[in-house]
């Protein structure tokens, strides 16, 4: 066994009624504290395995999920007496994070702080000269350059030769840039949901049967939208890795045995790539007789008949489809790579095959109008998925629309409170104000739910990140 002992947490984040999500989410954001979505922290848990299995003493903490507050964070901190503590951190939460880091450091000098997640501004080497209590900083996906970063502390070496890292070496800083994503997603052990609250963890297209758990079968995404943060700032490739079928249903089969979870919600950036991947998983999970449901992540014009009757028969219950615009070009602005034609194909197909659907919408993308805006609602009204999540599209920083955005001078606003994309608007259009794009929000809500009170089918809108 080893001794540095570290302690990895995703800290507490609320305000007033709402709380904040933010490890396992792509899209940090304030939540109603209806509990209706809460993501489970897939870096932090598949880091914690990863340390376990290399024989480092571990704590792992979710306040959020656990909602607790932030003296009971830091008294977890304290009984476990760390010598090394990983934060996850994100950009829409860094006014939080920066007073959780001011209280950790002063009230345990004598750990060494590490900093991961959503937060692009902090992998340069000016950030640490600008936070000189925190020791380094983890690139993107990061589970391995920790465990190296913390057998080099261990062995009394620099920490700057690990690719991945950006840390102090005496008074210098050394930025060793991003490490090799790593191919083959076997060598990560399962993530280590034994320290966590996971009844508290909420994801359910669908309503996918409760209790349910949230998984990844893949990492990354080959498609190139320019809003989506994950494969742009986590992974920073638009490379797409997938497990082995057998052993991602080993891991459904032992979820289900072990915590009597009913569904899985399968969290992928994209799940639904690969015809014969996809019959293979069908087929394996049929085999196994398991009274388990699933949901998926998914693009409609990936799927076909076959693939839908397949998932179905082996127990699909709903999935989601990002769909943000009726606008073939505001689509295509947005590098989505996917046509309206195919995206109503796939709808009807699932329609037909009896899966449940929630679907994503979003306005102010470049090009958006008040037309624009309002086909895109009748789109979604003409779809008649049983749950919605219309949101403004939100830049996040390092992620190439808010590279956009920010050139064009059409950010009207860098409070990162602001972002959280279901009331507020911080951009602006050519056609359309801020004040005018959160209208367009506000309609579509009302339209929406118009439209499934009349049809007496109401399931609401259901908040989620979008695909």
């Amino acid at each position: 066994m080893k001794k540095t002992r570290v302690f990895l947490g995703n800290a507490p984040w609320s305000k007033r009624d709402y709380y904040g999500v933010r490890a396992g989410s792509r899209w940090p954001h304030f939540e109603s504290e209806d509990m209706t979505y809460m993501p489970f922290p897939f870096f932090l848990a598949y880091a914690t395995a990863v340390l376990e299995n290399a024989g480092f003493p571990v704590m792992l903490v979710d306040g959020i999920a656990e909602g607790i507050v932030d003296k009971a964070f830091y008294d977890r901190i304290e009984d476990f007496k760390p010598d090394v503590i990983l934060l996850e951190v994100s950009t829409n939460s860094w006014k939080k994070d920066e007073q959780h880091i001011t209280h950790i450091t002063q009230q345990f000098p004598q750990a060494k702080l590490f900093l991961a997640g959503l937060h692009d501004e902090m992998y340069q080497e000016a950030f640490l000269q600008q936070h000189p209590e925190v020791f380094g900083v983890l690139i993107g996906e990061y589970e391995f350059a920790f465990q190296e970063a913390l057998e080099r502390i261990e062995a009394g070496v620099d920490v700057v030769g690990t690719k991945g890292v950006i840390a102090r070496d005496g008074d210098k800083i050394v930025n060793t840039g991003q490490r090799p994503l790593e191919p083959k997603l076997e060598v990560f052990p399962w993530p280590a949901r034994h320290f966590l609250p996971m009844y508290n963890y909420r994801d359910e297209p669908g309503n996918l049967p409760r209790p349910s758990v949230q998984m990844w079968a893949s990492r990354g995404c080959p498609y190139h939208c320019t809003f989506c943060a994950w494969p742009q700032i986590m992974y920073r490739s638009h490379k797409y890795r997938f497990r082995k079928v057998e052993d991602i249903v080993d891991e459904m089969e032992w979820l289900h045995y072990t915590y009597g979870f009913k569904s899985a919600y399968f969290d992928d950036d994209t799940f639904n790539i690969g015809k014969s991947r996809m019959m293979k998983f069908a087929k394996e999970v049929k085999s196994r007789n398991m009274d388990m449901h699933f949901g998926i992540m998914s693009r409609a014009d990936l799927m076909d008949r076959e693939i839908l009757e397949a998932l179905k028969d082996a127990g699909l219950w709903g999935l989601k489809y990002g769909v943000e615009s009726a606008s073939q070009q505001i689509l295509d602005n947005c590098k989505k790579d996917l046509k309206i034609d195919d995206v109503v194909k796939g709808v009807e197909m699932t329609h037909a095959v009896g899966v449940k659907m929630h679907m994503t919408f979003m306005f102010g993308l470049p090009g958006e109008t008040l037309e624009t805006a309002k086909q895109t609602t009748d789109l979604a009204i003409q779809l008649a998925p049983d749950s919605v999540q219309f949101t403004v599209a939100t830049p996040f920083p390092g992620t190439a629309y808010w590279h956009e955005v920010n050139s064009e001078q059409k950010l009207t606003s860098t409070d990162f409170d602001k972002y959280d994309g279901f009331r507020s608007a911080v951009v602006r259009t050519d056609s359309l104000t801020s004040d005018q794009l959160e209208q367009c929000l506000r309609e579509a809500n009302r339209r929406w739910n118009e439209f499934r009170w009349n049809t007496k089918n109401y399931s609401g809108t259901h908040r989620a990140h979008s695909a």
